[in-house]
């Protein structure tokens, strides 16, 4: 059980340095996102996929590239994304956002970071928090998964910017809340949106 872990990490590990240093190298604007920008600001490490964000322009360029690298796409029924399998690992290359802020605004927000030793972009704490956050609905809202991530995260996230674009959408208010009761955030100002209601 704790090999098979170790060979599915390594998988993860291998897919994320061979997919990023290939969206790195075609020149083509990219970021870190998902679990693994969580990791690099200090997030536990996560087990099961890889996600690399990308415009969606720039989605037949970057699946024609990591093709002629001889890596293996698959092209799943959502249209919001193509898959990458590296040794065992997944990774997601998703093409759009979850919420108001575009792709193009939060590449651009992104920084360079040192990610199993090979420099990328990684999307900004507050714009993967958001991100994670605007995912939750009635098919995963898995709070086990999520509350150590934004803990980890919480001193680097602009929470003010988080609740602005989650504001109405029940499932990440309910996480605010949470963080509030818990005392992992301060609770929002009598100005900042809370809810809908």
């Amino acid at each position: 059980m704790v090999e098979t872990e170790s060979e599915d990490l390594e998988g993860l590990r291998e897919g994320l340095k061979l997919v990023g240093v290939a969206l790195k190298e075609s020149g083509l604007p990219f970021a870190l996102t998902g679990g693994y920008a969580a990791w690099v600001y200090g997030s536990p490490e996560p087990l099961h996929d890889v996600d690399f964000l990308i415009r969606a322009e720039d989605a037949a360029a970057a699946v024609d590239e990591l093709r002629r690298r001889g890596l293996e796409v698959e092209q799943p029924p959502e249209d919001w994304l193509f898959k990458v399998r590296v040794n065992g690992g997944l990774i997601d290359v998703l093409h759009r956002s979850q919420g108001p802020t575009s792709v193009d605004e939060m590449l651009a927000a992104a920084h360079e970071a040192s990610v199993l030793s090979v420099n990328m972009p990684v999307l900004s704490a507050t714009d993967v928090t958001t991100e994670k956050l605007l995912a939750l609905d009635e098919h995963y809202c898995d709070l086990g998964a999520i509350l150590p991530t934004l803990r980890a995260l919480r001193e680097q996230v602009d929470w003010t910017e988080v609740r602005r674009h989650t504001h109405g959408r029940p499932f990440a208010e309910t996480v605010l809340f949470l963080l509030e009761r818990l005392g992992i955030i301060e609770p929002c100002d009598a100005d900042e949106p809370r809810s809908s209601a």
